[in-house]
């Protein structure tokens, strides 16, 4: 058995990446494979002495024996998986495995650069892939290991795991059992190579980075997020809005979007979330009794106007288009009333939905925006685009002001808002899934539509767009 983990999971190029390896093999070796359109080969080291070392508990750095790897300058901006390979044992890729891997970036030295790459940067939620990692035997829903300063739960990103080389808690996807929910695998991995298809060229950078640098996303034009995005850090978060207020976009093909804070500790090597306790939930961002600075003021939209189907087929309409002259749906053919993603697999909508708050939605005159919407938080240039309700045999449909668990309408909605920036949510975690499999143009146009008007072309057309709204 061979597992690893690196001790930052992003390296600028030229830099030197740190991976902890702990082998019961005398000697091993490491592959390093770009993830594009598919894994790309980059380089494999030659045998290096392996060592044992014991596992550690879930909220502890487990300080396994440390291997230094210089990155190439020229190497690209992209995620990397170091796949370790024990002695005499030969492996097959697998993008999904649970040991035997870890999963890194490479970033931009300086940033925003180039019409078709710098210009459009892409995040990777590693606090949500943490959030769910076992190893050790917890993690926030599992076990959870106690921290009382702050308070909360902790758990360590110093261990295998992190989106790849890790068990992961959590329910098999109905629609796709072959890569666990909360992994690179599930939903950014097909995002990303749906965007390498297509040509397009991001750069890349996790969440954290974003925490312990604001100033990485100056020089960008579009911000893209996709599948679970659901635990930020206050400094993550004020660095977005930050970004959209200065006239940055922001795109989330994701859902369950800013759910829970986390708290980074011990220099950034464990993360602490409080989720529950006499005192109710103090890291909810929504409500009085939590951070007080709902989820919606940053993505248009939040999870407790949505809802979560966990387990087994999910019953959903698809969405159903509101304004269909927007330009969002420019060469889709969608006229007002129609669906699009009723019938994918998996169906675009869901495993969990971030909505807008409704009052009432009607299949004949479509939906109407809360009255109360400002007070949950929805921006007041905020345009519902296209929405699928949610039905009472939804797994979850959470409470909020005026509403408890269950009540009032819950829907999975589209839509897009403008400050100087523009930020568009597409309100489901499952986009990347349905969007890889190339089952519905429809989703591809739109997809395409976000990309182009709200990123690095637009900007280097002046007056091509004068309208991102």
């Amino acid at each position: 058995m061979i597992r690893g983990y690196p001790r930052h999971a992003s390296v600028m190029q030229g830099d030197t990446l740190t991976l902890h390896v702990a082998t019961d093999s005398p000697r091993f070796r490491v592959a390093f494979y770009r993830w594009g359109d598919g894994p790309a080969l980059m380089s494999r080291t030659g045998c290096l002495p392996g060592r044992h070392a014991e596992d550690g508990a879930a909220d502890q750095d487990w300080d396994w024996p440390a291997y230094g790897f210089a990155i190439p300058p020229d190497w690209p901006s992209a995620v990397y998986i170091a796949e370790l390979e024990e002695e005499g044992r030969k492996r097959v890729f697998d993008l999904a495995r649970d040991h035997g891997a870890a999963l890194f970036v490479v970033r931009e030295q300086g940033t925003g650069r180039g019409a078709l790459g710098g210009g459009l940067l892409y995040k990777l939620p590693l606090a949500t892939y943490h959030a769910y990692n076992c190893s050790g035997g917890a993690c926030f829903y599992h076990r959870p290991p106690r921290s009382s300063s702050p308070p909360g739960a902790r758990v360590s990103l110093r261990r295998p795991g992190g989106g790849m080389g890790g068990p992961v808690w959590g329910a098999a996807d109905h629609y796709d059992a072959g890569s666990p929910r909360q992994s690179f695998a599930h939903w950014d991995a097909r995002f990303i190579r749906w965007l390498v298809r297509n040509g397009y060229a991001p750069d890349f950078c996790t969440d954290l980075d974003i925490h312990a640098d604001p100033g990485l996303l100056r020089g960008y034009r579009l911000l893209l997020s996709a599948g679970h995005d659901e635990y930020w850090s206050e400094a993550t978060r004020d660095a977005v809005e930050d970004f959209v207020a200065e006239d940055g976009n922001v795109a989330f093909f994701a859902a369950n979007l800013c759910w829970w804070r986390i708290h980074l500790v011990d220099g950034g090597a464990a993360m602490v979330c409080h989720q529950g306790g006499p005192r109710g939930a103090l890291d909810h961002w929504w409500p009085p009794g939590g951070a007080a600075r709902p989820e919606d003021m940053l993505c248009g939209v939040s999870y407790r106007h949505g809802g979560g189907w966990w387990d087994g087929p999910r019953d959903t309409a698809g969405f159903i288009v509101q304004q269909p002259d927007h330009w969002i749906f420019a060469g889709t053919g969608l006229a007002r009333g129609d669906a699009f993603g009723r019938d994918s697999w998996p169906p675009l909508v869901g495993y969990e939905c971030d909505g807008a708050p409704l009052d009432a939605f009607d299949v004949r005159y479509g939906a109407v925006l809360s009255s109360w919407a400002d007070e949950s938080g929805t921006p007041s240039s905020y345009q519902l685009l296209a929405a699928s309700p949610l039905g009472p045999r939804w797994q979850e449909l959470p409470p909020r002001e005026r509403h408890g668990a269950g009540e009032g309408v819950h829907a999975a909605t589209l839509g897009i808002y403008r400050r100087k920036g523009s930020v568009f949510s597409a309100g489901t975690t499952d986009w990347p899934q349905v969007l890889g499999c190339g089952r519905d143009r429809r989703v591809e146009r739109i997809t395409r539509n976000v990309l182009d008007r709200l990123g690095p072309c637009a900007a280097s057309c002046p007056g091509f767009y004068p309208d991102t709204c």
